[in-house]
């Protein structure tokens, strides 16, 4: 056998597999669809044909405009231009800010006092407050330090052109699908984050990232790239300064990055290196400088502020795809209120549907749906219905019926709805990329609201159709309406899920607009936090797994998506009792904090692994619940500044470098320190501290960072500790809210941040600021600006005996 026939032959392997694990009838419609989805792009897309390489060329002229200018070179054109917050815009080839899905409110406005000036050395230099951007001649890009020290270097870049006139091209423009490649050199020492939903990390290592949101068609480990929200950010820690740097395309590539080193070759640092590679679309991007928590607040104002989930979101949430009918809801419900543990929503998944059909009811499941949403919601709990894409098309079913009236489905080059395969059959997919659409589809939440759900869940949204082999989505060819521009999937594909997330948002908002919406999604792209959070999508069991999902989450806040949180226990297994409450036990710290489960995975209820688990499981519940108004604080402190509630060890201290390479442990908010337990057998675990003391929060031993500890993990939790001088706003004594306040040490000042939330609707409440010192052996807790504390307040972390 030849190698030709080789390839062929584990296709053929993989393609009969796919069949056999999907069913037969299943099976043979993603095989016909694989077959489909390939022609219709063989028929449908420009032949790439010959093609050119171009570099920008010599610097020729420059052309001062508000906030910068532009920098026009033999061979193409550069837009520097600064905005008012500090963030810089650069766009290749007459590329603009917008149109963009990821600014908020479109371009924010230049800065009035940026300068623009010639460079020694040829080129150009646009001098702002907070960094200097200097170009060469032949078109680097430096960006510096208002001191002068550089951050990043963005290497002219190169593009393959298609030759003018091939296929249609008119001679002189780029054709929209032009590839290109730009490289950037950033210190020796610095650490890149971001990109997304990442499985390895959270800090990004050496290697090669895609662009591309993706199903892994299975439960993911680290490792597998790439996975449901992929993003063109790379949030880069260097000890010279923070910064992120944003590339506004959706278009399928790649990202390779390689730390650097120092002291190599003779003594010289070899610097650090991100390449990017697209497959078309505009190069443009923004580069943000700062502080860690500055550069997140100003990607918030630039990409959009993170919604606020109700509070009843940020409880603890059931989930489990199978529960099959009302009955085994109530029965999961009752087993929580009998067993006196606290629980906040259950949520349905496809089962409950009629036939796997969206926007429909099982009536013999579920014979009184909104009966059973309203007997839950007066015992506290909500109902979350999941909500897919994916339309079956069937004459007489009513939803598929109303999008065909408005011609609302994705068509292929040729015209024709096109159809894909997913859980109901054979489905069409509405284009959220055009803003009647979205009208039509967020009008359809009326059916679930009716039905009595609190929120919704997006599922298979990337979007996902099953095929026997190649890409599990549409195909590249089909056409989207993209805003009233016209495109194809190659552009549509990423912000699919985002635009599906606006759809529904808004649909909810004008169902209840005196409430917040819940909503989450498994994919999306940069400025989905303005329309809900995410979650880790299908994890897999196992001790990889709880490692994979703490990275996806650290990974997503600083893209700016603050609220997520995986699947507890992984969704595609049966985890041992030691795994499932070493999950539940860390999830109780996250910002989502739900069980979930595939059909063949076993039940989630804490109580189905033994009494011990049972015990445990209970006290991380009744924590949860001790920690809501903190939680509450860190969600509108996350909508005011863009920081998220979960944070990487460094986040005040990005110069440390030990503390840089620290990924088993993170920050909630700024007063508190997890360490989950991510293994088997652990009873004690070390710990990298950040510089100040920390009390161990069980058994209140003070220790001083910054430095590693060894700290006790026993089965009944895991290691928490608190910053000295901390104020936490918890649930104390019938549900009112308290002050949890850890000493100061001797000598320093202390103080923290406490929102109240009023509820689930839209009152902008009052920011209350505290500070804590200790005076004559006692702690002292102000308020800033004077006026009474007004919540009890209980100390903790000093020596017994003290006043």
């Amino acid at each position: 056998m030849d190698g030709h026939d080789q390839v062929w032959s584990v296709r053929w392997g993989k393609v009969v597999g796919a069949v056999r694990a999907l069913g037969s009838v299943r099976g043979l419609r993603t095989l016909r669809w694989a077959w489909r989805r390939r022609r219709a792009d063989a028929l449908g897309l420009p032949r790439r044909g010959p093609e050119r390489a171009r570099v920008p060329g010599a610097a020729v002229r420059m052309e001062p405009r508000p906030g910068g200018g532009v920098i026009h070179f033999a061979r193409s054109s550069l837009r520097v231009r600064v905005a008012a917050g500090g963030a810089v815009f650069c766009g290749w080839d007459g590329a603009v800010p917008e149109p963009s899905y990821a600014l908020a409110d479109g371009c924010p406005e230049p800065d009035a006092r940026v300068v623009l000036e010639p460079d020694t050395e040829g080129g150009w230099r646009v001098v702002a407050e907070r960094v200097t951007v200097t170009v060469s001649r032949h078109g680097a890009v430096d960006v510096r330090t208002p001191g002068g020290v550089v951050l990043r270097r963005e290497l002219p870049p190169r593009w393959w052109d298609r030759v003018p006139g091939d296929d249609g091209d008119v001679p002189g423009e780029r054709s929209v699908d032009s590839r290109w490649v730009q490289r950037a050199e950033v210190a020796a020492d610095a650490r890149f984050f971001g990109l997304g939903g990442r499985s390895a990390g959270p800090r990004l290592r050496a290697g090669t990232y895609r662009l591309w949101n993706t199903d892994p068609g299975g439960a993911f480990v680290p490792g597998d790239d790439p996975l449901s929200v992929t993003m063109p950010v790379q949030f880069v820690v260097a000890d010279a300064g923070t910064h992120l740097v944003f590339h506004d395309n959706s278009w399928d590539g790649t990202v390779t990055l390689r730390e650097g080193v120092e002291g190599a070759g003779s003594g010289h640092d070899r610097p650090g290196c991100a390449e990017l590679r697209m497959d078309g679309g505009p190069l443009r991007y923004w580069i943000l400088v700062g502080t860690p928590a500055r550069v997140l607040q100003c990607w918030t104002a630039l990409t959009g502020t993170p919604a606020l989930p109700p509070a009843w979101a940020l409880g603890p949430q059931h989930a489990r795809w199978g529960f099959g009918s009302q009955t085994e809801v109530r029965r999961v419900v009752s087993g929580y209120q009998e067993r006196g543990l606290p629980l906040s929503a259950v949520h349905l998944d496809i089962d409950h549907f009629d036939g796997h059909r969206v926007f429909t009811v099982d009536r013999t499941a579920f014979p009184d749906l909104p009966g059973l949403a309203r007997e839950l919601r007066a015992e506290g709990v909500r109902l979350v219905s999941i909500v897919d894409p994916g339309v079956k098309a069937e004459p007489g079913n009513a939803v598929y019926e109303g999008g065909a009236a408005a011609d609302a489905y994705v068509r292929d080059a040729r015209g024709r709805e096109v159809r894909g395969v997913v859980w109901p059959g054979e489905a069409v997919f509405p284009d959220f990329t055009d803003a009647r659409v979205r009208k039509w589809w967020g009008g359809l939440y009326a059916e679930r609201v009716a039905q009595g759900f609190s929120g919704v869940w997006h599922d298979m949204n990337e979007p996902v159709s099953f095929a026997a082999f190649g890409d599990p989505s549409l195909p590249r060819s089909a056409r989207h309406a993209l805003e009233g521009r016209g495109g194809d999937h190659r552009e549509a594909h990423n912000v699919y899920g985002l635009a599906m997330a606006r759809a529904g948002y808004d649909g909810l908002l004008e169902q209840r607009p005196e409430e917040r919406p819940f909503l989450f999604s498994r994919s999306g792209w940069v400025g989905m936090q303005r329309y809900g959070g995410t979650w880790s999508g299908d994890v897999a069991t196992g001790w990889p797994g709880l490692r994979a999902s703490l990275s996806l989450l650290l990974g997503m806040g600083l893209c700016g998506v603050p609220y997520s949180g995986p699947d507890v226990g992984g969704f595609s297994g049966v985890p041992s009792p030691e795994l499932y409450l070493r999950w539940f036990q860390m999830a109780a710290f996250l910002p989502l904090f739900r069980t979930h489960s595939a059909m063949t995975a076993g039940r989630r209820e804490p109580w189905e692994y033994g009494s011990e688990v049972l015990e445990h499981a209970r006290a991380a519940l009744l924590e949860r619940m001790r920690l809501l108004p903190y939680f509450m604080t860190l969600a509108q402190l996350a909508r005011l500044s863009g920081a998220p509630y979960v944070r990487p060890v460094w986040w005040h201290a990005p110069r440390d470098r030990k503390l840089r390479d620290c990924e088993d442990a993170f920050l909630l908010g700024d007063a508190l320190l997890v360490a989950p337990v991510l293994g088997p057998g652990v009873t004690r675990r070390a710990v990298r501290l950040p510089r100040g003391r920390w009390y161990d929060t069980a058994s209140g031993r003070a220790y001083d960072g910054p430095g590693q500890v060894l700290v006790d993990a026993p089965l009944s939790r895991i290691p928490v500790l608190a910053r000295a001088g901390a104020v936490l706003p918890v649930a104390g004594a019938e549900g009112a809210t308290e002050l949890e306040v850890w000493a100061p040490k001797p000598g320093r000042h202390g103080g923290g941040l406490v929102v109240p939330d009023a509820g689930d609707g839209w009152e902008r409440p009052e920011v209350e600021r505290y500070e804590t010192r200790l005076e004559g052996g006692r702690v002292v807790v102000e308020r800033q600006g004077g006026g009474e504390v007004g919540y009890r307040v209980r100390v903790r972390g000093l020596p017994e005996g003290s006043p």
